[in-house]
């Protein structure tokens, strides 16, 4: 569990040395990074990022392999030029740096991006995918925007939205066993929760022996005893979206 001195213990992990193959654009009042694929669709997904900002290279490198799998993928900066975290930062201020990035409070972006995909992209279908900080905010979008198909959260941080369960689009939960943010009681009551109040489909998945992070911030030739793991996880969250977009 986070101790005081260090309240959310995210290890930046193996930082992805990868370019991208989109471009960054400006949607409304905001940056985004946007890949599409070369065959026309009418299917989207938007990547929210963890607490290192949009400009992460893992994270791209996932956007991009949406596109591979026929999506449009967009990476907006959620935390609209705000400065993201860095690995060199004292945790013990981390309190107060995201009490100004609130997962909770990213509709008027949200709604920036819908209306640019479907009239800058042709976009019909959307969904939407969020990692750590961006997980909690694909939970918050579950419960509440009408306009998405479905979401997939990334080890979301549980404790945000935690009486909150009546999801309005299908979810796919990931958990890693090892996650020293979100211990394994907190997603055994998500499920319990769930199971009483969720009237659409949803899963929830726990991937064992794996950290925080793990699909996205890890890469499978530094950590071959993980490498099934994080494979499993990306091919879950495509096989997710297929399914529901």
């Amino acid at each position: 569990m986070a101790n005081e001195s260090r309240p959310c213990p995210c290890d930046i992990g193996d930082r992805f040395d990868y370019g991208g193959r989109g471009q960054e654009v400006q949607v409304g009042h905001i940056k985004a990074y946007i890949c599409k694929p070369s065959a026309n669709t009418d299917k989207a997904v938007i990547v929210i990022h963890d607490i290192f900002g949009w400009q992460l290279p893992n994270t791209r490198y996932i956007a991009d392999m949406l596109t591979t799998n026929g999506y449009i993928a967009i990476c907006p900066d959620f935390f609209v030029g705000q400065e993201a975290w860095k690995p060199s930062n004292d945790w013990a201020s981390f309190n107060d740096w995201v009490k100004t990035r609130d997962a909770g409070k990213i509709d008027k972006e949200v709604d920036v991006v819908l209306k640019y995909l479907k009239d800058q992209c042709g976009a019909e279908k959307i969904g939407v995918i969020g990692f750590c900080w961006g997980g909690a905010a694909v939970q918050h979008l579950m419960l509440k925007n009408p306009h998405l198909k479905t979401g997939v959260s990334l080890y979301g941080v549980i404790s945000r939205f935690e009486d909150k369960h009546s999801l309005l689009h299908p979810t796919f939960f990931i958990f890693g066993e090892k996650d020293n943010i979100i211990p394994l009681e907190q997603v055994t009551l998500l499920e319990q929760k769930l199971k009483q109040n969720c009237k659409v489909d949803y899963e929830v998945k726990i991937y064992p022996g794996q950290t925080h992070g793990f699909v996205h911030r890890k890469r499978e030739d530094i950590n071959p005893q993980d490498k099934p793991f994080i494979e499993e996880g990306r091919k879950d969250m495509i096989n997710w979206l297929n399914k529901y977009i």
